[in-house]
């Protein structure tokens, strides 16, 4: 993991390979449409005689969110390298930049960064807030995952065949190293972060390392060193318990289905959160096989049994006053003589019953299962997280995650905790007309309907199992899950933890009693 600092140090003195700067697409009047050298980078811009701007002009720099730009440091300065990276539009007169453009851009360059020891992050610093975004930004965006490329170096150095190690060091300057709001909010941003890359690591891990068995083992060892109870459930206590609907799903794999809760306490916490992952460690279809050009990424079909996991261990980490109880709902999707067939019938955890039509939509069954066993508990709001169906990818695209719910209100907080911690997110709705569609001759309900709206079909159907009176939403980020193509901002290419954030923010707004 990257190491981060706070500094007072001045740029010009740093010892560093780089300062990395701020740069904008100017609205005032003096440089409307022109280039602006953000503050936080007055040294630099007094170096080159406050002809910084042009300058980067000249490189073809003009400020767009992202773009990176280097150039040698001018004379004076320890550091051999000027990195100017793109915020995007400059603000509005006597507004700040936000946070979410501070963590793009500290991104954006710790990636451009990779094989440099230490970089000193000179961006726009107003408050404790912005340090922590950029921070989190630096630290997301240093990510890389090398574990299976990875050759061991003189010294012990790990770095990629053929390719650069990580940013090892960030220096955060105009940070204050003693004040508390600032310390806490770096504190925050390297919990957050380094789970948050947890969950990359096992969204990336191989379908053939990463089972059920392997990644309830895993929870449990790093859930124990924070605190959190872990109680696993392998496939006889699940079949004792009448898990039908995990059984069922990882009836066809030789890896055999496990549910992991994850149970954190604090003695002063009044409400209790239910976070419950969807886990397909790897999701062939099952008998319904997904065709060609389908599977190839769907060793990220646990990516909310990821952020769930790693939700919880933040909260642990970061000492949160409030309950939070996470469940894992892990099997592998495979098509086998005892893989379930379209047509069978499970009995669910909860005795309802479902006719599976369709085995590929396999996560609604370990969800519903894990739903019920959360509702038992009678937690104040339950949040599932999902790569559940490629409708919504459809709706919304690869960016950004929809949000359903059975209380309006607890939809639109989930909504604007997303837009504060920098995840895109949309409100959908759970349409009762669609709900008929699910309607089975043969069992309580089936697992498909009406092929339009997938996505809110599979809403409804979650929602038929979630206990009475309790405050439930679903994330389905099917979408921004897995990002296959090029890295952007903060985040990779592969596995990008979509959700981590989200229920982080929930927690401590729970926490504070800002939720309701």
């Amino acid at each position: 993991m990257t190491a981060l600092t706070l500094s007072t140090a001045a740029a010009p003195g740093l010892r560093a390979d780089a300062i990395v700067i701020g740069v904008a697409k100017g609205a005032g009047s003096k440089a409307a449409g022109g280039l602006v050298v953000a503050p936080g980078a007055e040294a630099v811009d007094k170096a080159y005689d406050g002809r910084l701007a042009g300058v980067l002009e000249t490189l073809g720099a003009s400020g767009a969110e992202g773009e990176v730009t280097k150039l040698p440091a001018p004379a004076g300065f320890k550091a051999p390298l000027v990195v100017a990276v793109g915020l995007g539009a400059e603000p509005e007169k006597d507004a700040d930049y936000d946070g979410e453009a501070l963590r793009k851009a500290a991104g954006a360059a710790a990636r451009a960064l990779a094989g440099a020891k230490k970089a000193a992050f000179a961006l726009p610093l107003t408050d404790a807030a912005d340090a922590g975004a950029i921070a989190e930004g630096a630290l997301l965006g240093a990510y890389s995952f090398d574990v299976y490329k990875e050759s061991k170096e003189s010294g012990g150095n790990a770095k990629a065949k053929n390719g650069k190690a990580p940013l090892a060091e960030v220096a955060v300057l105009g940070g204050k190293p003693r004040d508390k709001e600032h310390k806490a909010a770096i504190a925050r941003a390297i919990a957050v972060a380094e789970e948050l890359n947890r969950a990359r690591d096992l969204i990336n891990m191989p379908p053939n390392d990463l089972n059920p068995a392997s990644f309830a083992a895993e929870a449990q060892n790093v859930a124990k060193q924070h605190g959190i109870k872990v109680q696993i459930l392998d496939e006889k206590a699940l079949a004792k318990g009448g898990y039908g609907g995990i059984l069922g799903v990882g009836g066809g794999s030789a890896a055999a289905p496990r549910l992991v809760k994850l149970t954190y306490t604090h003695s002063k916490g009044a409400k209790h959160l239910a976070f419950v992952g969807k886990g397909i460690t790897y999701d062939s279809g099952g008998i319904s096989l997904k065709p060609t050009g389908h599977n190839e990424t769907m060793k990220c079909d646990m990516s909310g049994a990821a952020a769930v996991f790693a939700a919880v261990v933040a909260a642990a980490r970061l000492g949160l006053a409030v309950n939070v109880t996470g469940w894992l709902a892990l099997a592998e999707n495979m098509p086998s003589g005892t893989a379930v067939r379209p047509g069978d019938v499970l009995r669910m955890y909860s005795g309802k019953t479902v006719e599976v039509l369709n085995t590929d939509a396999e996560g609604r069954l370990v969800l519903a299962d894990a739903l019920w066993a959360a509702s038992e508990e009678k937690p104040d709001a339950i949040v599932d997280v999902a790569t559940l169906t490629g409708a919504m990818v459809l709706a919304l695209g690869n960016r950004t995650f929809g949000v359903m719910a059975n209380d309006d209100a607890f939809r639109s907080a989930i909504v604007e905790a997303a837009e504060e911690v920098g995840e895109a997110s949309w409100p959908m709705p759970l349409p009762e007309h669609l709900r008929k569609g699910m309607d089975s001759p043969t069992a309580d309900i089936a697992n498909m309907g009406e092929r339009m709206g997938g996505g809110l079909v599979a809403g409804l159907f979650l929602r038929e199992f979630v206990g009475e009176g309790i405050t439930w939403a679903h994330l389905d980020i099917a979408g921004p899950a897995f990002n296959e193509g090029g890295p952007f901002g903060y985040t990779p290419k592969g596995g990008t933890g979509s959700g981590v954030r989200t229920l982080v923010r929930l927690a401590e707004l729970t926490a504070s009693g800002d939720l309701g």
